[in-house]
């Protein structure tokens, strides 16, 4: 326990293996530097980490129980060296049991999966957040319809692991992710789903902000941006569990890649143990 509420992420974990390749596509530089700020910004160690990744689908929801996560390299056409990238990091199989006992408190329905390995959509970020691998880290998974509602619920019904030194981090591709437009014909798009993100989740709160993304389709180019929406759903257990607190820009990069604008997000206050926030192109700042 910590005394303090830990903020929640939903963030941009990029593409494929980005971090272990030079210069693939662009510049990450922003996107690097914000994910790193991470432990500063907690100033605290997390007890474990809930990383609620866009790339694991289950028919009801399920919870990584592994004490020692394998890898699995869900990417496909990447140079031999990225399908031999390690990130050791500790499961926490008790941590895990409370995220299901939580569930069933708010009856939800959920499985546990005691084989799953890590895919890239949280060893990528965690690696490049905790490079040490020395934080326990476990997966939840989307359900497989997708469905908003379901969703923000399943964040709502585990708010309160932010009061036991819990971090719960969704991971995705918040602005855009239609691989058949990627590059020059995305940048309209991205930008107008963009700022109907910023607007809706930085200048809203509770269930203002809970409408609006329960509603997303109606965003402008939102079936532009996310053709499939398992991209975007992660953010709706980010937004559930921060309540009523409200959502700050954790990276913003107008011209990503030199042609997308995409952003992360933080919801909830940075507790006083923090040593600065972090948005890409500033330098840290007072919290």
């Amino acid at each position: 326990m910590t005394g303090e509420r830990l903020p929640t992420y939903f963030i941009s974990h990029g593409g494929g293996p980005w971090p272990w390749l030079e210069n693939f596509m662009g510049d990450w530089s922003g996107l690097e530097a914000s994910l790193a700020a991470i432990p500063d910004e907690l100033g605290v160690t997390p007890k474990a980490i809930v990383c609620v990744s866009a790339h694991w689908e289950t028919p009801e929801f399920a919870v990584q129980t592994n004490a020692k996560p394998s890898m699995l390299y869900d990417y496909g056409g990447f140079p031999p060296h990225t399908y031999e990238v390690q990130y050791p990091a500790p499961g926490s199989p008790s941590t895990a049991a409370r995220v299901r006992e939580l569930l069933t408190d708010a009856g939800i329905a959920s499985t546990e999966d005691p084989m799953r390995g890590f895919d890239h959509g949280t060893f990528v970020p965690m690696h490049v957040s905790y490079p040490e691998a020395d934080v326990p880290v476990f997966q939840l998974s989307l359900r497989a319809d997708l469905d908003p509602a379901r969703h923000l619920a399943v964040g709502q019904a585990l708010a309160p692991l932010r009061d036991e030194n819990v971090l719960i981090l969704a991971s995705g591709f918040p602005s855009f992710h239609d691989l058949s437009t990627f590059g020059p014909p995305g940048r309209v798009p991205s930008q107008q789903f963009d700022g109907w993100l910023h607007e809706t989740l930085v200048g809203m709160v509770g269930e203002e902000r809970n409408a609006r993304m329960l509603d997303w389709e109606s965003a402008p180019a939102a079936r532009i941006a996310h053709p499939r929406e398992e991209h975007l759903i992660p953010m709706l257990i980010a937004v559930g569990a921060a309540e009523d607190e409200a959502g700050h820009v954790q990276f913003h990069d107008p011209d990503f890649l030199g042609w997308m604008s995409n952003s992360s997000f933080r919801f909830g206050d940075l507790p006083s143990t923090s040593k600065g926030s972090w948005v890409a192109g500033t330098a840290p700042a007072a919290a």
